[in-house]
This record gives C-alpha cells, structure tokens and sequence, in this order.
C-alpha cells in the first residue's frame, strides 16, 4: 500500500537537496531541502520522485534539537 501525504518532489524543481553523511551505501536516508519561501522539504532518498512533506523552518528547529537531546532514540533503538 501506497501513502501520499505532502506533494511530489518532482514539483519542487528548484529544491537543492542535501543528504545526510550519515546515509549508507543503499541510499537509507532522508533528504532535505530550504524552499524558496523559507520552508523546509523533507523526502526519502530511496524515492526521490515521491512524496515531500513540506515543514516550517520552525518545526525542522524543533526536530533537530530533540534528535540531538535523544528525545527519538526509542525510535532506533
């Protein structure tokens, strides 16, 4: 089953993506792209013709800091 929630990155053709150096040999990333308007694109890197859910630089802040206090290491580990 297929979910679609945000828009198709092929619609942001003037998205400069930048992947993590922390990605692996097969591509398991998250993508991340600073919009024209300010907002921040995030996509798989394995489908880059898929689906970017579109966030404010606020909530991406938001993210980041908690990724960096561990509040997700639940999530991987």
């Amino acid at each position: 089953m297929e979910l679609f929630n945000g828009i198709r990155s092929s619609a942001l053709t003037s998205a400069m993506w930048i992947k993590s150096s922390h990605s692996n040999a097969t591509g398991n990333c998250v993508e991340m792209a600073v919009l024209p308007d300010g907002q921040v694109a995030v996509r798989n890197s394995r489908d880059p013709e898929g689906p970017a859910l579109v966030y404010t630089r606020e909530e991406v802040a938001a993210f980041v800091a908690g990724a960096r206090d561990g509040d997700f290491d639940s999530v991987i580990g």
